[in-house]
């Protein structure tokens, strides 16, 4: 089983990596490509629009052909799309190669999810979703190298591409303990997994309260790294170099945050958590109000990012303790479903205001939208409440 972890510990690595690029990248791309700044929002809702897709089919599909072939099928797929995006010259090229990037990410999401969640505890969902972070650390440091060695956005894509391609083949190695793991389960009735209708997993107690939870989590988390750089270059007068490093540090927030997660969890019930990383988006964000110097704006992201760790994955891992185990896979993708939803249209909404109103909306937008998660989180743990451990 350790092993196992290890290798899908490094597909979240590969998971992680293509996340950020374009953020990091746009303030570099859009005028190459010749469109507006927010036409990033266009592409952004291809990606997540696969990742819809492919996530509410991801139940039939893994049961189908199992959590390690998923993964590495889509593994594959996602490397593929990079390369095709490194060689792209038009945003037309770059719409079409985000397609499979989308569809490719939405599945291995909700099978490495569900499977951590079944088999491990939640300490090693925190440290799981932490090596997403260190992909998506690494992925705005590349870039920044690909701009200033070659002074072109597509270096980028093609080294991060090559990194994708590396982990398939540690993946196609990897098969035969997946199905090794597999074939050692004890099955009985209740842990059967079970693909219900969407309309009859939204009727579970909880069920409409924490998809909209991931809907606004994952709509701040995308929001922040699509067009934290672009805020940064346009509002606050940071150079793109720059601004694509700060928002590294967004994501390294995300990513230390998820490993001293991992340690809190062992203490901390997912609520605590939850709410501990709510009040840190906030902190962030409050950060951003204050009229400091620019050079100290990265301590906003830094705790934007910090905020974010513990959510996503607390509310993962709780998701066969509150809907049950025969469950958790359908409803791990309809939940991966909606928040990629929030991925989708959140951050255009955001691309449309700013361009219609001003940028220097950025941190009012990441507010509105972490008061209506507080809200929705409250609703959800008055319907479930399986916090038992406290400080």
């Amino acid at each position: 089983m350790f092993l196992l972890l290890i290798i899908i510990y490094l597909s979240f690595i590969s998971l992680g990596l293509p996340d950020s690029l374009l953020g990091s990248a746009w303030p570099s791309m859009y005028g190459d490509l010749g469109v507006s700044i927010f036409s990033a929002g266009i592409v952004s809702m291809i990606i997540s629009g696969g990742t819809i897709i492919s996530g509410l089919l991801s139940g039939r599909v893994i049961n189908r052909l199992g959590a390690g072939a998923v993964t590495f099928l889509s593994v594959a797929i996602t490397a593929a799309s990079l390369i095709c995006i490194s060689i792209s010259n038009s945003f037309a090229l770059l719409c079409l190669f985000s397609v499979p990037l989308g569809l490719g990410a939405g599945v291995v999401d909700a099978a490495l999810n569900n499977f951590v969640a079944l088999h491990y505890k939640a300490n090693h969902m925190s440290w799981l979703h932490c090596f997403w972070g260190v992909g998506a650390s690494i992925g705005p440091f590349i870039m920044s190298y690909g701009l200033v060695q070659t002074q072109s956005w597509n270096a980028g894509y093609r080294i991060i591409g090559i990194i994708q391609f590396i982990l398939t083949a540690i993946l196609f190695l990897s098969l035969p303990l997946w199905k090794r793991i597999k074939s050692s389960e004890s099955v009985d009735e209740i842990s059967v997994p079970q693909v219900l209708p969407i309309r009859k997993l939204i009727m579970l107690p909880g069920a409409k309260q924490v998809l909209t939870v991931f809907f606004c989590y994952c709509g701040i988390e995308m929001t922040i790294g699509l067009w934290g750089s672009s805020y940064l270059v346009t509002v606050r007068g940071v150079s793109a170099i720059t601004a694509a490093s700060w928002i590294s540090l967004y994501y390294f927030g995300i990513t230390f945050g998820r490993l001293l997660s991992g340690f809190l969890s062992i203490k901390l019930c997912h609520k605590r958590m939850v709410q501990i990383g709510q009040i840190l988006i906030g902190a962030g964000a409050v950060v951003l109000f204050l009229p400091i110097k620019v050079n100290l704006l990265f301590t906003g992201f830094f705790l934007l990012g910090l905020g974010c760790a513990p959510i996503y994955p607390s509310l993962i891992h709780e998701t066969p303790i509150n809907f049950g185990v025969r469950y958790s896979q359908s409803m791990i993708g309809v939940q991966m479903a909606c928040a990629y939803t929030g991925t989708t249209f959140i951050p255009p909404l955001f691309g449309i205001l700013g361009s219609k109103l001003s940028y220097g909306i950025f941190p009012f937008f990441v507010v509105l939208l972490l008061l209506i998660m507080i809200f929705m989180t409250v609703l959800l743990y008055k319907k479930i409440d399986n916090c038992n451990i406290v400080l």
